[in-house]
């Protein structure tokens, strides 16, 4: 069966859980190996399609389309504890010193704009730290570039369909936010001579940056939480490549601002007659409510928050967004911002130092700390009947 622009358009838009009034779906449109008759469907979006062009408000979250609108499953599960978490935060951090030091560089060269390097150079918790401690750019380069050329060989429009499927279907752990947090520790990288903290104590110095520069509560809050989509590693991912890096739409042409742009070259979506048009799946001015960003921690733990929190939408925005530097940072995928998405990359933007550039040796005291941002806790992820602290579906 020959696919059509606008027949891959409507399957892919018009699809619910139940089959919607497509039926079957037609094999071309599948990712490998499903059943179009199997009635598991990719992902929950709204009747119109993406081509329609609308500005998505706080009220049209459940209107999402590709971003979708999840409900998780009420079921416990065990994570898996034998995967290894610090090979896991070694890459993690080594995609965090290039980012740092392209930043960094950008400032150097004088080829930054003033609100680059009031953000990267002048944050008030930054001033006095040197850049200089983090390993040369040029060896995190090397560092990471197998990392990416497999997440750009594997993030295909077919897998991220599959992954959302997968998050929706699945069953998952139950747990706090603190012990979320807790868990975290496993991912510990004794290796790195950057820091010699834990997951949590990393998560409390951004939440505790963020408060020194009297930022608001949710603010706060966000620094705190902004990793805990890591737990992703240890339930559902295929490896480290669905889970970390930096992120960008698929269904679309994959841009030069993405990082070794060339290493798509062996993704099939680059082929495709329509993923590899410049606008793909999408129309100017869509909105980025409604790109499909590739899966990983960021995405899973929007979703998470998205149905499970009352942070407000720019706390969602840095969140699912921390990891897109193709957009925040190196200016690309404008075309699909509308109004909303402006006042939301200036959020984003202005969380992102606090999460490269609160890395240090100074060592926060988690028990002091938890009393103060339990409160923050329950005020956005407020507990149900019953609970003393809101048990969060993973």
């Amino acid at each position: 069966m020959a696919r059509s622009r606008q027949g891959m358009l409507d399957c892919i838009m018009c699809l619910t859980v139940e089959g919607g009034p497509c039926g079957e779906i037609p094999a071309p449109f599948l990712p490998r190996g499903w059943s179009s008759t199997s009635g598991v469907l990719p992902l929950e979006v709204p009747r119109q399609t993406i081509k329609g062009n609308y500005t998505s408000t706080q009220e049209q979250r459940s209107a999402m389309a590709p971003a979708m609108d999840i409900e998780t499953p009420n079921v416990a599960e065990n994570f898996n504890d034998h995967r290894d978490g610090l090979a896991l935060e070694a890459t993690s951090d080594a995609i965090d010193d290039v980012n740092v030091m392209k930043a960094a560089m950008k400032v150097k060269n004088g080829t930054a704009t003033q609100e680059e390097v009031d953000i990267y150079d002048q944050s008030q918790f930054d001033a006095e730290k040197d850049k200089t401690q983090f390993r040369q750019y040029e060896d995190a380069c090397d560092r990471v570039k197998n990392f990416y050329r497999e997440q750009h060989e594997k993030q295909t429009v077919a897998y991220n369909l599959k992954a959302r499927n997968d998050f929706k279907t699945k069953t998952r752990a139950e747990m706090t936010i603190w012990q979320a947090m807790e868990k975290l520790n496993t991912l510990i990288d004794e290796s790195d001579p950057d820091t010699s903290l834990s997951q949590i104590e990393h998560l409390l110095q951004a939440a505790e940056a963020i408060r020194r520069d009297c930022k608001p509560k949710w603010f706060q809050l966000t620094g705190l939480v902004h990793d805990l989509g890591k737990l992703l590693f240890f339930y559902d991912s295929r490896g480290q490549w669905d889970v970390v890096g930096d992120t960008f739409p698929v269904g679309c042409r994959f841009d030069e601002s993405i990082i070794y742009p060339g290493t798509f070259e062996n993704n099939p979506d680059s082929k495709d007659p329509i993923y590899s048009e410049k606008h793909g799946i999408y129309s100017p001015g869509c909105g980025m409510d409604n790109i499909m960003l590739s899966w990983g921690h960021d995405e899973y733990l929007y979703h998470i928050c998205k149905e499970q929190s009352t942070l407000p939408d720019e706390a969602l925005a840095m969140i699912r967004y921390h990891s897109f530097y193709p957009w925040h940072s190196a200016g690309g995928y404008r075309w699909m911002m509308n109004d909303k998405d402006e006042k939301m990359l200036a959020a984003v933007k202005a969380f992102n130092p606090y999460d490269l550039y609160s890395k240090s040796d100074e060592m926060p005291d988690p028990a002091k700390l938890k009393e103060y941002y339990m409160e923050l806790i329950n005020t956005y992820f407020p507990p149900r009947e019953g609970e003393t602290e809101r048990v969060i579906r993973w």
